[in-house]
């Protein structure tokens, strides 16, 4: 639904006039599909460019009905190829800045053609369909010195962003994300679907080497794996549970973590916090343990308290992190770097959930 009325943080807005960039012009974006996600990202692309960060300047859609609806809507041509699109934009009037929003299977081909012509990318998560094709994103992005920002877009949940201040060596994690079936992104399993979501927040907060993994996962309705559980051990003793579903008959995105004398319980959904802190009862003899049973010191022990969240919807503020790094020449706060992490430890998931159903005899 588009709200008229939004306001972004634009850090990067200046003074120089309405839409305009300290280069004297708004930043040229285009969106490169236009379903499920790019409808998305058209939508916040068009209410950023009334708050003067960015121009919206073109959609790409090989299916002509999509296209057709998404170009109307936005009053900005559609063409139903990169190729065509960067054609129409050339020169002075080049485009600066793409989302990538197509299936995962095709990122790599469609990023390949953006980068070597000089664009930067935001490309929906995962960053690609193998180590390989991201390895070549990776390249083309340092060879022709492109911004490569990949859409995990729950590093940008303000309840993650709430729950950063709150860090202190944490050594458990227990992950449910559950969706109810669609068809949407059948192209891949679960583990890159969904799960990818919090294996991503989870090595931004624990930022130490996986020493192994134990995964089970199931097809349920698809061809693909559609629920799997997962076990982590890091390098540094964190462990890390997840567990992922999109055959759910609900919707659950909820993450809790452990650290000494706290406990985090994080909603995505609701944008939620809470903190419990267990301090007051760290070091405890028998003794007073015994009296806390009984009912004396009352005031010691558990702590709980909801911390303050500044809510917001975690695609505008994707997308105005990437703008921003665009403008700024900044590494993103989600590099390619990051998306590669991400999706070489969902594919050894994915490898480790294939030898588990190897010896359990699920696998013909």
């Amino acid at each position: 639904m588009r709200s008229a009325g939004r306001r972004w943080n634009l850090p990067w807005k200046t003074d120089v006039g309405e839409g305009r960039s300290d280069q004297g012009r708004a930043l040229r974006v285009a969106v490169v599909g236009a379903g499920a996600f790019g409808k998305n990202h058209l939508r916040v692309y068009s209410e950023l460019a009334r708050e003067g960060g960015a121009e919206l300047c073109a959609v790409v859609d090989r299916d002509p009905a999509v296209l057709a609806a998404a170009a109307s809507q936005y009053g900005i041509p559609g063409f139903a190829t990169v190729a065509e699109c960067l054609a129409a934009f050339s020169g002075e009037a080049r485009l600066d800045a793409a989302s990538v929003c197509v299936p995962t299977v095709h990122h790599a081909a469609v990023s390949e053609q953006l980068l070597v012509s000089g664009v930067d990318l935001l490309i929906e998560k995962p960053i690609a369909v193998s180590l390989e094709e991201a390895d070549r994103i990776v390249s083309l992005a340092e060879q022709h010195g492109r911004v490569v920002q990949v859409g995990h877009l729950e590093r940008f949940n303000p309840a993650v962003t709430a729950a950063r201040a709150h860090l202190n060596r944490p050594m458990f994690f227990e992950s449910h994300r559950l969706s109810v079936f669609t068809t949407r992104s059948l192209d891949v399993d679960v583990v890159l679907d969904l799960m990818i979501h919090d294996l991503d927040i989870v090595l931004s907060l624990v930022q130490s080497p996986v020493r192994e993994v134990r995964a089970v996962g199931l097809p349920v309705l698809s061809q693909k794996v559609d629920i799997a559980n997962v076990r982590l051990e890091f390098e540094n003793g964190c462990i890390a549970n997840f567990t992922a579903s999109r055959v759910s008959t609900e919707r659950v995105r909820k993450l809790r973590f452990f650290q000494p004398h706290q406990y985090l319980s994080l909603d995505f959904a609701r944008q939620d916090l809470l903190l419990i802190d267990v301090t007051g009862m760290a070091g405890m003899g028998r003794e007073k343990l015994a009296a806390m049973e009984a009912g004396q010191h009352p005031s010691e022990g558990l702590s709980l308290s909801n911390v303050v969240v500044e809510k917001g919807e975690p695609l505008g503020l994707e997308i105005s992190a990437f703008l921003e790094a665009v403008r700024t020449r900044g590494v993103p706060v989600v590099s390619a770097k990051d998306g590669r992490a991400a999706l070489e430890l969902a594919l050894e998931i994915t490898k480790s959930i294939e030898e588990h159903a190897l010896r359990a005899g699920l696998m013909g």
